[in-house]
């Protein structure tokens, strides 16, 4: 018959397994967590990603550390974006704000979006011409005006002309990942996923954000208000926390995603993600049914 301290070790031993269990589950998320964001200052798109993974870079230790935290829901993001970084769209004012990005990296200026945006029409096309086909997306206007106000103006820039998407996603994060026009996307160089606009925003749209096949959603850093000009195009589901933007649905090339899946990538970078063999080269991108 077992005695009180008996029990008293084996609560101990059950209460220890339960730590560990946790401790394990928590590591497993913020690693799916981290690989949407670039890799400027902490990432999130995978190793400064998905997030500085991203989807959301390169490794940061600081991510893993931030990525175990408890998430913050859409609500507390959004106020922590309006107490520390730039605000998200007024409709009051019809305004969106962006903000000059003081994480560093790899900067193409190109100057700062318009501030004044109309959500009509609610929604607009967006068109990727690429080397392996077109990529169309129906961006969100309504819900996420800020983000594709900066879409368009960076497309009426050329911003996004001759980059190459740098990261692939496994089975485990089905996700390319484009937007840095300072990407080799040669699966050698270590500043893949650090370039950007020299402007962030604050994310939009996170009320009940999932992220299933055919959604495209904006990288971020860890911290709110860092969205800048790299996204993710989803090929499976992912079960990312709701703090990236997203910004719109693929209606067209989602077999070109699966080609440039199936092909895989060129070396792992550690985290299941690397540069992908399939080259996939935006030549131009168009943007209609403007207001």
């Amino acid at each position: 018959m077992a005695t009180g301290k008996d029990r008293q070790k084996q609560l101990a031993r059950e209460h220890f397994e339960r730590q560990r269990q946790r401790r394990v589950e928590r590591e497993q998320k913020a690693k799916r967590t981290a690989i949407i964001g670039s890799t400027v200052g902490v990432v999130i798109v995978v190793g400064g990603i998905v997030a500085a993974v991203a989807l959301l870079g390169g490794n940061d230790p600081g991510t893993e550390a931030a990525a175990a935290s408890p998430s913050a829901t859409p609500a507390e993001t959004a106020a922590a974006t309006a107490a520390t970084g730039p605000k998200p769209y007024d409709p009051a004012t019809g305004t969106c704000d962006y903000a000059k990005d003081t994480a560093g990296g790899q900067v193409e200026d190109v100057g700062m979006p318009p501030t004044k945006v109309k959500t009509e029409p609610a929604t607009k096309t967006m068109t990727f011409e690429t080397n392996q086909g077109d990529i169309v997306v129906e961006l969100n206007n309504a819900k996420a005006p800020c983000t594709t106000n900066s879409l368009e103006f960076l497309a009426k820039k050329n911003f996004y002309d001759g980059s190459k998407c740098h990261r692939l996603g496994s089975a485990q994060f089905p996700m390319l990942q484009c937007g840095d026009p300072t990407a080799k996307a040669d699966g050698k160089s270590q500043t893949d996923g650090s370039g950007g606009p020299g402007y962030v925003m604050a994310e939009e749209n996170l009320t009940g954000a999932q992220y299933k096949r055919g959604v495209m959603a904006m990288a971020k850093t860890q911290a709110p208000g860092s969205t800048g000009s790299q996204f993710f195009l989803v090929f499976g589901d992912i079960g990312l926390t709701p703090d990236y933007t997203p910004v719109g649905t693929i209606t067209k090339g989602l077999d070109i995603l699966d080609k440039v899946n199936k092909a895989g990538v060129i070396a792992d970078m550690g985290d299941g993600t690397g540069a992908p063999k399939q080259t996939l080269e935006i030549k131009d991108v168009t943007i209609a049914g403007k207001s």
